[in-house]
């Protein structure tokens, strides 16, 4: 199953994981596969300690970083004078407690104030590029840049470091601006892939972008969670892809158990694109959250990024908290980002198993295409 990426990279399998666990990572690192840490969870200097870990563990096997750089966000952001709390309106606050009583969940907890211009400024140009100063002085292997074209400054120290950029993108349009800022890999991820996305589903965007942009690599994401899928992205002209929803419901997944046994009991009709959670069209596992943001008669309809990260991120510490301990509203309210994928994942299974049945069934699948070609 070696690709043209396979070479470049240096790795067995065209396959690539994106996840904020860096169990996961290294999981599917170790098992041939490429891992990419998700670093807009993390500060600088805990992602500095999150790396150490995984150059520790995948025996100078090459992994990835991703990071979001939106093309638009909100001007406090880039406002170092302004606290980004103090640029949430009352309303906004008024309504998160509201949600929060509605639903029975307690109001106490660690409030996000302490962290919050740190955390939401990562989203920045600024922020993001501090984080990859700190992925640079590690042995990574690929920086992916996620919503927005990779700022120039990062492109210019991965070109210094010798490490190839990544850009996520939802339109042939977009996937023509990330080449033009100077991304060397683009990911083509369609609508029913979780988190941010764009409209167009995978099987369409895939062949599109390949297509306008070559000779620039292209990997397939949206909607992949086995090896049929995974031979299909290939039959697009997709030299691999790129894959996170799966990851969710492994055992190295740190996802909270009150969510992974919502993921697993959920159909592939249970997301939704929302901007309730990050101020971007993300999808997500509907939830009361998501329905009272975006339908709720006493919304004041979610704020631009980072703001509705700072939000939705300190009130969902606490719904998730008390999901654990049975509260029925904060199970009613808690949810994560997941694609419509989410319908395949009905089991608990350690990530390298999930790496070695798809790498099983795209032989399969190959055979049966090669069959019928005969």
């Amino acid at each position: 199953m070696r690709t043209p990426i396979c070479e470049r990279l240096g790795i067995e399998l065209p396959l690539f994981a994106f996840s904020h666990c860096r169990d996961v990572v290294a999981a599917v690192t170790n098992a041939g596969g490429f891992g990419v840490l998700g670093a807009v969870a993390y500060s600088p200097e805990r992602l500095d300690t999150e790396l150490s870990w995984l150059d520790e563990r995948v025996g100078g096997r090459p992994y990835g970083v991703d990071v979001l750089v939106p093309g638009k966000v909100d001007p406090s952001a880039h406002d170092r004078g302004v606290h980004l709390m103090d640029a949430v309106p009352d309303r906004h606050r008024d309504f998160v407690t509201h949600l929060l009583s509605k639903y029975g969940v307690s109001a106490t907890g660690r409030p996000l104030t302490a962290v919050a211009d740190e955390f939401g400024r990562r989203v920045t140009a600024a922020g993001a590029t501090s984080l990859i100063d700190v992925a640079l002085r590690h042995r990574i292997g690929l920086i992916a840049s996620a919503l927005g074209p990779p700022p120039p400054e990062m492109v210019a120290k991965a070109r210094e470091a010798g490490v190839p950029v990544a850009a996520l993108v939802g339109t042939v349009e977009h996937a023509r601006r990330q080449v033009a800022a100077g991304a060397d890999i683009v990911v083509a991820q369609g609508g029913e892939a979780g988190g941010h996305t764009g409209e167009v589903s995978t099987m369409v965007l895939v062949p599109q972008v390949v297509d306008a942009i070559a000779p620039v690599p292209v990997l397939a994401a949206g909607g992949i969670a086995s090896g049929r899928q995974m031979a299909a992205a290939m039959a697009l002209g997709a030299e691999g892809v790129w894959c996170g929803s799966v990851w969710l419901t492994t055992e190295e997944a740190e996802t909270p158990p009150a969510v992974k046994r919502k993921l697993l009991a959920a159909s592939s009709l249970d997301t939704v694109r929302s901007r309730s959670r990050t101020g971007k069209p993300a999808r997500q596992l509907r939830s009361a959250w998501t329905e009272e943001w975006d339908y709720g008669q006493e919304s004041p309809g979610p704020l631009g990024m980072p703001l509705q990260m700072l939000v939705a991120e300190g009130a969902m510490a606490r719904i998730a908290a008390a999901a654990e301990k049975g509260d029925p509203g904060a199970v009613e309210l808690v949810n994560y980002f997941v694609g419509q994928v989410v319908g395949q994942l009905d089991r608990v299974r350690p990530a390298r198993e999930v790496v070695y049945d798809m790498v099983s069934e795209f032989g399969d699948a190959v055979e049966r295409l090669r069959r019928l070609s005969e």
